[in-house]
């Protein structure tokens, strides 16, 4: 099968997390993206080890760099040459796409900003991401993924509570507000496109990562706008239901995550206490909110008498949902991981792949990440 995007072009000028991101989705559905990146530098994150992928001419690429590029053609070009700004301005002009994350206006001064580039090619769909938007009194700042996960109160509800012992907050493990803001980037962009299609102009894109940390906030916000009250860190127990979060076995805890009565029901029969299941203090999810603590400390009291393997078994029996606490070793090795084939090897790399999936067919590129300027003279000779 075609791929979606093959025949689209996409012009990278970004580097770190959001925008590789979203241009390495757009490789993954088909598009030829070319990524530019500072002589003898790089991509910022080429350098982010260890660990690292050491080369046969004694080069060496962050292991970073390698999980956000798949895909990609890279072309070494200095953007503030007068040479390398008209080389970028001619192959954007040949271009379906753009997508880059300097500072609001930076860019500009090289004649590579949105309103250049659309003037020269009208069809083009320029996506800028910041760190607050193009407008607005934040516009001029920086923004990385840390401290916006902390701005954007994503921070304030992850951890745990300030009263008991490593209280606090804390980012997730990795960086989400990057990469959602480089998803919904490549959304807008798909968008934009499919527009194209009927109405044949280009668009101008202004995502911000602020922006898309509060989206992220998801029911959350939603909490705080209906109750108005922040809500609290809680650790691994969930907000709007119980029982909800990992429980301590015999061995190691597993994580239960009850989504309606019914299947509490089924926890209640499966661990010998099928009165719970119409005991005013749990029948409801409201009631076992309101009820949490006890209700937890009974459950808890319980699972600790057998290993976290019975409980999973005989949760998955139930069609009860459960699951261990993997580290990323022993979650790569899941039989289901390798049945999806979720690991690839290319060009001598073990890399994930692509989670997407069309009429059968895996949405990955086939190309590694680039060495740095591996594809310049290729791509200079395609420009003429």
């Amino acid at each position: 099968m075609t791929k979606p995007l093959a025949g689209i072009r996409v012009l990278d000028l970004s580097r770190v997390l959001a925008g590789p991101w979203c241009t390495q989705l757009l490789a993954d559905l088909g598009a030829d993206v070319i990524k530019i990146e500072r002589p003898g530098q790089g991509d910022d994150t080429r350098h982010w080890g260890p660990p690292w992928v050491e080369h046969p001419d004694g080069t060496r690429t962050a292991a970073y760099f390698l999980a956000a590029n798949r895909g990609k053609r890279s072309a070494a070009i200095d953007l503030a040459s007068p040479e390398g700004a008209d080389q970028v301005r001619r192959l954007a002009d040949a271009s379906d796409v753009v997508v880059e994350n300097f500072k609001v206006g930076a860019l500009a001064k090289y004649g590579l900003d949105a309103a250049t580039m659309r003037t020269r090619n009208p069809r083009l769909v320029y996506a800028s991401i910041t760190g607050f938007g193009q407008d607005g009194p934040r516009a001029a700042q920086a923004g990385y993924d840390f401290m916006i996960q902390g701005q954007a109160g994503l921070m304030s509800v992850t951890g745990l509570p300030d009263d008991v012992d490593n209280g606090g907050p804390l980012r997730a493990g990795v960086a989400v507000v990057d990469l959602f803001t480089g998803l919904y980037t490549a959304n807008a962009i798909l968008a934009a496109l499919v527009r194209r299609g009927t109405t044949g102009e280009g668009a101008t894109i202004d995502s911000a990562l602020f922006d898309c940390g509060l989206a992220m906030l998801a029911n959350q916000a939603s909490n705080y706008l209906v109750s108005g009250d922040s809500p609290p860190r809680q650790g691994n127990s969930h907000p709007n239901l119980v029982p909800y979060q990992p429980f301590a076995c015999a061995d190691q805890p597993l994580i239960i995550a009850v989504g309606n009565d019914r299947q509490f029901a089924a926890l209640a029969g499966l661990l010998g206490q099928s009165g719970w299941a119409t005991d005013p203090r749990f029948a409801t999810n409201a009631a076992r909110i309101a009820h949490r603590a006890d209700l937890v400390t009974q459950i808890e009291a319980i699972t600790r008498t057998a290993p976290a393997a019975h409980w999973y078994e005989a949760c998955e029996r139930a069609g009860i949902p459960a699951g261990p606490i993997n580290s990323i070793a022993n979650a790569l090795a899941d039989p289901q991981a390798t049945h999806r084939a979720m690991l690839r090897e290319m060009g001598g790399l073990r890399l994930l792949g692509s989670p997407l999936r069309l009429d059968g067919q895996r949405m990955d590129s086939d190309l590694p990440p680039p060495r740095l300027g591996q594809h310049t003279d290729e791509i200079l000779t395609e420009l003429g």
